[in-house]
């Protein structure tokens, strides 16, 4: 069977943590690009990667290389994707996806235009008990599905010049954290909320701090989200059916359920591994490209896409829409 030829486009920290757990049957890390080819080159050596690239160009045009992952900035995510596909390649990119619904629009017009996947690297559609937990659920193994629950805070220094504040890298919790907890929640519901309340409070910059959401879909299943840069929080979710409720910490990569029925009985659920999330994003991706069958999670994607850009415009982000 062929094996899919991968390459890194961005060497920050989360295409470390890439580099570091790649290991699949079917693909092959050959790759690395960076601005600088130092800095690509130390890369390379760092993880036994065959190539080295000083720029994201050179990597996109190998003829050897399938599939990029794609882990630069937010703001910069449309533009390197569109390259990347005008290059020929296929894109797993990094949350979020794009800036805008606008932005992620012209994407997916110029991908399937061109016959190439786009994927968003979220590890919650890929993860083997969101898979199963979701099995069950949808199977009605706990009542009618009530009510969706997520939580995520990650207490940031407020200091106005690290990418988590500035708007020129995309900063704001909605863009880092609350794709997070929006896909936890989106994934759960039979479908996309259609009437929605938000509050979020911005910080100096411009960017969101914090914020919390309600939202109601045609099945009355009723969602709600918490996100926050300026208090810890956990990461929670919380799946409640009319006979038990399912509780999963650190959902981004659980690998671990609890079941609380209704006379108190108690269940966990086992699946995958968290240590394994990244690979279960390549696998996905790689066995798409070997079978021609799509495994990318596009639509959740987009109705996340789209509930980001309506909380955005509502919080009065005006500069995330002016260029």
């Amino acid at each position: 069977m062929k094996t899919i030829k991968w390459g890194i486009v961005g060497l920050g920290g989360i295409a470390h943590s890439f580099a570091s757990a790649f290991q699949s049957e079917h693909a092959e890390l050959v790759g690395v690009a960076s601005r600088t080819l130092q800095k690509a080159y130390d890369f390379s050596k760092q993880y036994s990667i065959p190539k080295a690239y000083g720029s994201y160009e050179q990597l996109a045009y190998d003829p050897e290389i399938d599939i990029v992952y794609l882990a630069t900035p937010n703001s910069y995510h449309k533009d390197n994707m569109m390259m990347i596909l005008k290059a020929g390649k296929h894109v797993l990119c990094e949350k979020a996806i794009t800036m805008t619904k606008a932005e992620l629009d012209e994407v997916l017009s110029y991908a399937k235009e061109k016959n190439l996947i786009v994927a968003e690297a979220m590890t919650i559609y890929h993860m083997p008990l969101m898979q199963a937990v979701k099995k069950r659920v949808d199977a009605g193994e706990f009542g009618q599905l009530k009510m969706v629950h997520a939580y995520f805070g990650s207490l940031k220094e407020a200091d106005p010049t690290n990418r988590f504040f500035n708007p020129e890298l995309g900063g704001g919790a909605l863009l880092d954290i609350g794709v997070y907890a929006l896909s936890f929640v989106r994934f759960f519901l039979s479908s996309q909320p259609h009437i929605r309340q938000t509050v979020g409070l911005l910080y100096e910059t411009g960017v969101d701090e914090m914020s919390s959401f309600q939202l109601l879909n045609e099945q009355d299943e009723l969602a709600t989200v918490t996100i926050s840069f300026r208090a810890k929080l956990p990461k929670q979710g919380i799946i409640a059916c009319e006979d038990a409720y399912i509780t999963i910490m650190n959902y981004p990569r659980a690998d671990q359920a609890l079941i609380t029925y209704a006379d108190g009985r108690t269940e966990t659920i086992e699946s995958g591994e968290t240590a394994q999330a990244l690979n279960y994003e390549v696998d996905h991706l790689s066995e798409s490209l070997l079978t021609g069958q799509h495994l990318t999670a596009m639509d959740l994607t987009k109705d996340v896409n789209e509930l980001m850009n309506w909380a955005a415009k509502e919080w009065k982000m005006d500069w995330l829409f002016e260029s």
